[in-house]
């Protein structure tokens, strides 16, 4: 493992984590020169992910430091290498949450590179030729061909950018659980969040009834008006719970915190499943009598492959689906991270990264 080789000889202006406080500060770096089957891009847009911030504070002891975060990166090609025919120069791309796998193994050639035991991440992981990757916080990166998504024209690509990571988390298990070709069927999405708001879009783009769980009253009136939610339902009123016992088909759980799984489950008809897409930082207790006396299911997801992450741009594109974002220039990252740590965002940080007016970041 190594910070660069002989091959990095491009230098990059990008920002990041030096240690657990996760203070944002300039840094420059190299980056590999593009190869026969890259393709470098001009990072135009970033969005924040709250991994980004558990990853600057090291807040799951993973994180080598110095960080680069970011993986929801959009931008133009400028540099395209010989083996490369599916990019041209100028071509509207993104890239999401991984930079290499293995590419043999089953999962691999199953085109769910997510799942490959040897995969790699856009940001803190080790590339193929042994260096770390530094993310999209930054002002160009080099990608393999093969985890570079190309963007709809008709979608901004500040607005897009988080799809990369929030819209492929909602959208694969949609998909594996038989969600998108079932249209009436019910859904309840956990949280109204980054990802919670993105599952509302996609339900509602195929034909779902479309009910957001969640503590906060205050989020009705969004949920339902602006976003087209058909029920609401605040998981802390008991009543409103038992009215709404065994109504759903599916369930996709977006939580991060400690929250009880046996009342989720009772809201499942038998045969139902809760797919949990939330990363707890402490297991969750799964009590057995919900599963056994109504057949209900539940199971885990992790973002999706790179042909399952475009056919997800595709039909964004298609469907006209962004995520709801707020800009902020790179001089700002540190006090949206604090905003980040509070929720106090409606949906997702995105980062202009060409509008730094300086090489400073406060």
């Amino acid at each position: 493992m190594t910070e660069t080789t002989p091959n990095h000889t491009q230098t990059v202006n990008g920002w990041a984590a030096r240690d657990p406080s996760g203070k944002i500060t300039p840094f420059v770096f190299k980056r590999r020169r593009n190869g026969a089957e890259d393709v470098t891009i001009k990072i135009l847009y970033c969005g924040m992910c709250h991994t980004d911030l558990h990853n600057a504070r090291n807040d799951w002891g993973l994180t080598t430091y110095p960080v680069v975060p970011g993986h929801e990166i959009t931008g133009i090609i400028i540099n395209v290498g010989n083996n490369v025919t599916e990019f041209k120069l100028g071509d509207k791309v993104g890239v999401g949450c991984l930079a290499a796998s293995c590419l043999k193994c089953e999962m691999c050639q199953a085109n769910e590179e997510n799942y490959c035991d040897d995969i790699q991440l856009t940001y803190g992981g080790i590339y193929w030729d042994g260096s770390i990757t530094y993310g999209g916080y930054s002002t160009m990166i080099v990608s393999h061909k093969r985890f570079v998504v190309k963007m709809p024209d008709n979608l901004p690509l500040d607005a897009a950018a988080p799809l990369l990571c929030a819209g492929i988390t909602m959208f694969s298990p949609m998909k594996q659980n038989g969600m998108l070709d079932q249209p009436g069927k019910w859904l309840g999405i956990v949280g109204l969040g980054g990802l919670g708001h993105i599952g509302v879009k996609l339900g509602k783009a195929f034909g779902l009834h479309v009910t957001v769980i969640s503590t906060s009253s205050s989020k009705e009136d969004e949920a339902r008006r602006r976003l087209g939610a058909d029920d609401f339902i605040i998981s802390t009123n008991i009543d409103q719970m038992e009215a709404a016992r065994k109504s759903l088909d599916f369930i996709l759980d977006t939580v991060s915190a400690q929250h009880p799984l046996g009342p989720l489950l009772e809201l499942l008809k038998v045969g139902g499943t809760l797919v949990l897409v939330g990363v707890a930082e402490k297991p969750l207790p799964l009590p057995s009598f919900p599963l056994l006396f109504a057949r209900r299911k539940v199971v885990g997801s992790l973002i999706g492959g790179m042909k399952e992450t475009q056919e997800m741009m595709d039909l964004c594109g298609k469907h006209n689906i962004t995520c709801d974002i707020e800009t902020v220039k790179p001089e700002g990252i540190n006090e949206a991270m604090e905003r980040l740590a509070k929720n106090d965002v409606r949906y997702r940080f995105v980062i202009d990264i060409a509008s730094s007016s300086s090489n400073g970041v406060h």
